[in-house]
């Protein structure tokens, strides 16, 4: 993919660390995916795996969005940290971060246990009191597809 300059490259995030925590610190994404001519977006929440580079999702066994993947599987994302509009400027103030990568269905059952604990690790304040409600064996993950971004590439951006 061709690759852009940032026309504001005062605002460019270089430091990668930074953009790690930016996604390490974010709970949703909103994901562009494509079929042929025909776009859709989608806003989900996630699980930051920095070992592996990639984000979980979860999601049920049908719908648009999966019908999207098989076709397509090469998505663009941004997770937005919001700080707010500033009053007497007409700007807001952010940090942003753009991924791009491949999305696959994760089929192996240990894959699927791992995305689930990395994304109830990443978003709720007890996770193992939850994982004990809701996944009590391992036929609740047949109910569920658990989804993996592969991230190949990430720029991030700041507005003060």
């Amino acid at each position: 993919m061709l690759k852009y300059h940032m026309h504001k490259s005062e605002q460019e995030l270089k430091d990668r660390e930074e953009i790690q925590a930016i996604i390490s610190q974010g709970k949703y994404v909103t994901l562009s995916l494509c079929r042929e001519d025909e776009p859709y977006i989608v806003t989900l929440n996630y699980g930051y795996d920095r070992a592996k580079g990639a984000l979980y999702f979860h999601t049920a066994l049908k719908g648009l969005k999966l019908e999207f993947v098989e076709v397509n599987p090469r998505v663009c994302g941004t997770v937005v940290e919001d700080r707010g509009y500033v009053a007497g400027r007409c700007d807001h103030a952010y940090r942003s971060v753009i991924l791009y990568g491949t999305l696959c269905r994760v089929t192996d059952l240990e894959e699927k246990k791992h995305g689930m604990q990395v994304m109830l690790t990443h978003l709720e304040e007890r996770p193992e009191e939850v994982k004990r409600r809701l996944l009590k064996d391992d036929t609740r993950y047949r109910t569920v597809v658990i989804l993996r971004l592969d991230i190949s590439d990430m720029t991030g951006k700041q507005s003060h």
